[in-house]
């Protein structure tokens, strides 16, 4: 059961109202991570617009991979489910992208490196190694670029940390074990 309040969608600004019902129409369902972050307008915003702002970085494809790959590295549950939809439903990756994502691969050369990036980044705190920013110049990543996967990486983690404080009701379809069909 989620531990911090998710106010009613009666209860929550028009503003941040407008916010939820955009996510209702693009996802067919308003997100329960959604709903609570309302209860914080300022809150709310700040995640949609880094969201937002962030979309316009990298491919989708590349940057659901970074989301699964986080978010695994980070064990949220309610991210892993949320990112295997989303990759799933409106990002055209296979269930086997999908969970080579989540333990830091991928079946795209380029993006395998990524994957192995992004969870190098969470488990060392961002303290990546010059191996490691080898790797991933190597697969052919240009140091904006490499900015970019950190952002995305961090923006990631900011929903992980939101959703794991919160244990976030599980809203959508819960994601299978990494090796198990969904």
């Amino acid at each position: 059961m989620s531990r911090l309040n998710t106010p009613s969608l009666d209860d929550v600004t028009a503003g941040a109202r407008g916010i939820l019902d955009n996510f209702g129409a693009q996802l067919g369902f308003i997100p329960n991570m959604f709903k609570t972050i309302a209860s914080n307008p300022t809150v709310l915003e700040a995640v949609v617009t880094l969201q937002g702002t962030m979309s316009r970085v990298l491919d989708a494809k590349t940057r659901h991979t970074i989301a699964l790959a986080v978010s695994e590295a980070n064990g949220c549950d309610y991210c892993l489910a949320m990112h295997t939809y989303v990759s799933s439903e409106l990002g055209g990756m296979s269930s086997d992208d999908i969970d080579l994502a989540r333990a830091g691969s991928s079946v795209d050369p380029k993006r395998a490196a990524v994957a192995r990036f992004a969870q190098q980044v969470v488990e060392s705190r961002g303290r990546v190694s010059d191996a490691d920013l080898a790797a991933v110049r190597g697969a052919g990543y240009t140091d904006p670029e490499i900015l970019a996967i950190v952002t995305v990486a961090v923006q990631a983690l900011l929903t992980n940390f939101i959703n794991n404080v919160n244990q976030t009701d599980i809203d959508i379809p819960a994601a299978s074990s990494v090796g198990t069909s969904s």
